[in-house]
């Protein structure tokens, strides 16, 4: 009985050494080269706010800011961000206090499961820093990549209506609307 042949199996390129600045602070990882930022945010850095979710560009879970723009971090790769800033969840606040858009979530109970939170909260974060008063439709318009299954949207876009009142400096009310218009 002869053996079959060794078949020589190809090896993985090996990891390239890069500095990426992650939430205002440098940081030095090996990566391999086709590993996504989403990976190395959370297996290399430890940051799992940034969430896996459909790894295909289309639900909005591991939205990042690559430098102040929501990306998808499940299509972007890692070294191509060296020299750029990544801002995740849990760099937004940038202290001991919550942002206010991490505040109004909290209040008006937008997060939910919490799944896609991070997602929505650093893509409305760059819509106010755009936009400091965006209407309800264009709260839509930026969100728009982003899923939730479980709030129904309405408390998100309160909780971004809230928290910009806020960021302009207005005393702030939450507005409550029902799924069929004003209360």
């Amino acid at each position: 009985m002869s053996q079959p042949p060794l078949v020589q199996l190809t090896s993985r390129p090996p990891k390239e050494r890069a500095r990426l600045t992650v939430n205002r602070e440098e940081r030095e990882v090996l990566i391999a080269p086709q590993a996504t930022l989403l990976e190395v945010l959370r297996e290399e850095l430890a940051l799992t706010g940034t969430k896996h979710g459909c790894e295909l560009g289309e639900c909005g879970t591991c939205t990042v800011l690559l430098d102040g723009l929501p990306i998808l971090s499940c299509l972007e790769l890692a070294l191509a961000c060296q020299g750029r800033s990544v801002v995740t969840v849990e760099g937004m606040a940038g202290g001991p206090r919550l942002h206010p858009l991490q505040d109004a979530f909290v209040e008006l109970g937008a997060a939910q499961c919490g799944y896609c939170t991070p997602g929505f909260l650093l893509a409305s974060s760059a819509l106010l820093k755009e936009n400091p008063s965006p209407t309800r439709d264009e709260i839509k318009a930026a969100l728009a990549g982003n899923l939730c299954r479980c709030t129904g949207y309405l408390k998100i876009y309160e909780a971004v209506e809230l928290a910009a009142a806020r960021m302009r400096g207005e005393p702030a009310v939450p507005r409550r609307e029902s799924l069929y218009g004003h209360d």
